[in-house]
């Protein structure tokens, strides 16, 4: 069952219970006591359904939150302009558990240590977002060509704006697994725990014997990195080194 759909029976679930005690009047007058038992169900039921924690604070706050909400006499436009904005920011996060990470000026730095001198490459970002990552390593590598992959409309132009003057960096709107990935010698992720897997099985399919796969924070279950870089910032981030080939080994 898919993150988004467990929400909304959680939170089905909880309005049923609640307007159903109140009904037969199992519950004090007021709202709140309504907005109580909502809360509590709501998390109860996300809980059963092994959603993740976080998806509890969420649950903790969405029916108090509209409380406030519905008095303070927003008109209804700005609700909408406001969902709009978050969707075409984040998109599909919702169904991919990828939400929109940034690279810090220290990935970068870490990033250029690890793309190798000897030949120009092709690098593929997955996710790109910004293209944080890819601008600073366009201008430091101009002998390589830098490809970026972003399914959000918002972080894509914002992309393509800031990215128009390199001529060594292209970043188009999609799916990155439905790209191929076989031109590239080193692909590069700051996803989620969530699409790893697979982001390897397509690894191990399409990439070429001796290219890289470069994981920001979170590593491919059960298989050994060939190193892992510690990247010097204030959230003590790792880079997972993974070397596509026949010496690939599984973690023990």
């Amino acid at each position: 069952m898919s993150p988004a759909l467990k929400a909304l029976l959680s939170q089905l679930a909880g309005w049923a219970l609640a307007i159903g005690l109140a009904r037969s009047g199992w519950l004090p007058a007021g709202i709140w006591p309504l907005v109580g038992v909502q809360v509590a169900a709501a998390i109860a039921v996300a809980a059963a359904l092994r959603s993740d924690r976080w998806w509890l604070a969420i649950h903790l706050g969405f029916a108090p939150m509209l409380i406030p909400a519905g008095r303070l006499g927003i008109a209804p436009g700005w609700y909408l302009g406001g969902f709009a904005l978050l969707a075409a920011v984040y998109w599909t996060s919702f169904r991919t558990q990828v939400p929109l990470y940034l690279s810090n000026r220290r990935t970068v730095e870490a990033m250029t240590r690890l793309l190798p001198e000897a030949r120009a490459l092709r690098v593929l970002d997955l996710g790109s977002g910004t293209g944080s990552l890819l601008r600073p390593l366009a201008r430091r590598r101009p002998d390589c060509r830098f490809d970026g992959v972003e399914a959000a409309p918002a972080p894509w132009l914002i992309s393509r704006l800031l990215a128009r003057r390199l001529g060594n960096v292209a970043i188009r709107r999609g799916d990155f697994f439905a790209e191929p990935w076989s031109e590239y010698d080193v692909v590069y992720a700051f996803l989620s725990p969530v699409p790893m897997p697979a982001v390897w099985e397509k690894a191990e399919r399409e990439l070429a014997p001796g290219a890289l796969l470069v994981s920001n924070s979170f590593p491919v279950p059960g298989r050994k990195p060939r190193e892992v870089v510690d990247v010097a910032d204030r959230r003590a981030t790792r880079l997972y080194v993974y070397e596509v080939g026949p010496t690939q080994r599984r973690a023990k």
